[in-house]
């Protein structure tokens, strides 16, 4: 049966990416999105022409450009189309410049999270999927990353307001009956992504014969994780509502899971890449070697990052896989693609 889910940050990397495939499998969706200047809007505008110009879209698509700030916008969009089901990948993104605009996050990120969750509990919306961040481990060094395992030093604001997100929708679950759904994203990239993140940066900086910063002088590892597998995890979580695990403890409480319906889980390829590597996978992928600056350790980033994704694969039987050979190569055809390279 056809549903009808609200994608927030539809024009974003990952919303865009989700709603093509929620309209490929006959989902009727409503994308909404501010379309700030955060990147270049001229992205996010090409994402949404790309999803209008499907034929699916004709009957099944409506996009609103609205604020999650403004409560009386959302209110009215939820009386309006009824969703069953609401994935929320909007946010204040980006970790560096939680350090320049503090004020972006709590306002997008908490307050804009705060108003989905009473729209969510007002129209008895029944499964809330919302983007949560590998950030959240924050200092953490032991590898790989468990859902378990406490998030209480974050090393950024927009950390702090991912796990503000994770608190608040676990206490909507618990007051409310919510079933909520909270997906930690390892370093996503592919086609279509954020002119903010590395790969676009390298891209970029590669074939204009400019140099990129290579930060921590190039000893970063991280989880990439290639788009299309972020959307399949999404979809199986659409799929499948969080529900309170009978086994939770009290005594010794799972961060991960609740006696309330509300979930945890890793979504990463479980691969952590040294960031070198990485730069020489794109050279490849190129065919033009990169001019590295070498930089130190930035505020506000981790070292590595690295995903356990055992409780998701047991959770909807998926786990991400593809290699980061064959994600920086469909990336790299895009990009000489899109831009007439």
């Amino acid at each position: 049966m056809s549903r009808t889910v609200l994608v927030t940050g539809a024009a974003g990397f990952i919303g865009a990416a989700l709603s093509d495939r929620l309209l490929q499998q006959g989902d009727r969706v409503i994308g909404v999105d501010n379309l700030n200047n955060y990147y270049d809007p001229t992205l996010k505008e090409a994402r949404l022409r790309r999803i209008q110009a499907k034929p699916e879209a004709a009957d099944a698509w409506r996009f609103e450009r609205l604020n999650l700030e403004d409560d009386a916008a959302l209110i009215a969009l939820f009386n309006d189309e009824r969703p069953q089901v609401v994935v929320n990948l909007a946010a204040q993104a980006g970790v560096r410049y939680s350090l320049e605009n503090p004020a972006a996050y709590i306002q997008s990120n908490l307050v804009g999270f705060g108003n989905i969750l009473e729209c969510c509990r007002h129209h008895d919306v029944g499964n809330l999927i919302y983007a949560s961040s590998s950030s959240v481990y924050g200092g953490n060094r032991n590898l790989p990353f468990q859902e378990r395992q406490p998030v209480n030093h974050p090393v950024s604001l927009y950390a702090a307001s991912k796990k503000a997100n994770e608190l608040m929708a676990h206490t909507y679950s618990h007051l409310y009956g919510l079933p909520a759904t909270g997906l930690r994203f390892f370093t996503v990239y592919g086609p279509w992504g954020r002119p903010d993140m590395a790969p676009m940066l390298f891209a970029r900086a590669i074939l204009d014969g400019d140099s990129i910063q290579v930060f921590n002088h190039g000893r970063m590892q991280r989880d990439f994780t290639f788009i299309d597998d972020i959307v399949e995890g999404v979809l199986r979580c659409c799929a499948k509502p969080a529900t309170a695990d009978p086994h939770f403890d009290a005594l010794d409480p799972d961060p991960s899971t609740a006696a309330a319906p509300h979930r945890l889980f890793n979504i990463g390829n479980s691969q952590p890449t040294q960031l070198l590597r990485f730069i020489e996978v794109m050279e490849e992928a190129f065919g033009r070697e990169a001019i590295k600056d070498f930089q130190p350790m930035q505020p506000g980033d981790v070292v590595a990052t690295a995903a356990d994704t055992t409780a998701l694969e047991a959770w909807v039987g998926f786990r991400p896989s593809t290699t980061i050979e064959t994600g920086v190569a469909s990336f790299a055809q895009w990009y000489r693609s899109y831009y007439s390279l």
